[in-house]
């Protein structure tokens, strides 16, 4: 939790009002983006879940690590791949903004779907996970943003800390649930680890589609492929196991296999990328 509400901060220092007013200078490529990252995606991991028939915690961590905004280290994967930064963030901006809203929406509507297809009975307190959306996630980019208006010497510096220490909280976050469910993940790698990894891939091919049809730019291609394929598995973790709403380390798997796999995977296209530009 504390992770979470620190990367949250992090992201209010970095949202200003060109994040927003670069909405009316690029609109398609930011439409595109926001349809890939909340319509495509969820849908890739239903199908991607239902296909290799995951077991109903992992179908519902699977597409709870969909459901989540784009990460905030996307940011730093868009410049590394010489790609739009500006747009990289405004779309993880308005992600994060939209999927407190849409998140509970797409979950309880899988929910149900779960529930079908396993015949298992599965409730989502839908209430308690807007709540915690809004407390967890909105109030602290709130709090980021209202601080570097106010603070902006300080806002620098703590930005500064943070961003340093953003990714290694992540992977330590990680870490930690691996470690404690290191049998579960041993037993289970091979079905939660192809599923993760394809969920990546495959939503890495279909931004790359859409940029095509879009007839977008490679800077641009490149941070829509980044964008869509870097979810928040923060988030996504700090939502499974929370005790307000579904209070299982075991929903959590799929998001700790994505965060390493998501790593892996995107580092290599970054690596091929700038080989490429050499």
């Amino acid at each position: 939790m504390p992770i979470l509400i620190a990367l949250m901060f992090l992201l209010g220092i970095d949202i200003n009002k060109k994040a927003f007013t670069d909405i009316a200078h690029n609109p398609k490529a930011v439409l595109l983006g926001m349809v890939g990252q909340i319509i495509i995606l969820p849908m890739i991991a239903f199908s991607t879940a239902w296909l290799l028939k995951l077991p109903p915690v992992y179908f519902m961590g699977l597409v709870l690590v969909a459901c989540c905004p784009g990460g905030s280290s996307s940011n730093v994967f868009s410049m590394l791949a010489k790609g739009d930064v500006a747009l990289s963030v405004t779309l993880t901006a308005l992600s994060s903004i939209i999927t407190l809203f849409t998140l509970p929406v797409i979950m309880e509507f899988v929910t149900a779907a779960v529930s079908d297809i396993s015949g298992v009975s599965i409730e989502l307190p839908v209430g308690k996970l807007l709540m915690q959306n809004i407390v967890l996630l909105f109030v602290p980019l709130f709090a980021g943003s209202l601080f570097k208006h106010f603070c902006p010497e300080p806002a620098v510096k703590v930005r500064k800390v943070l961003g340093k220490i953003a990714f290694p909280a992540l992977m330590t976050l990680a870490a930690v649930f691996f470690l404690q469910y290191k049998k579960e993940i041993a037993e289970n790698f091979a079905s939660l680890g192809l599923s993760a990894a394809m969920l990546i891939v495959i939503a890495m091919v279909c931004s790359s589609c859409i940029s095509r049809i879009g007839r977008f730019s490679d800077a641009i291609r490149r941070t829509l492929v980044i964008e869509v394929g870097m979810q928040n598995a923060a988030q996504a973790i700090a939502i499974a196991s929370s005790p307000f709403i579904f209070n299982s380390g075991e929903m959590a798997l799929p998001a700790i296999c994505y965060a390493l796999l998501m790593n892996v995977i995107l580092l290599t296209y970054v690596y091929f990328i700038r080989r490429k530009h050499k």
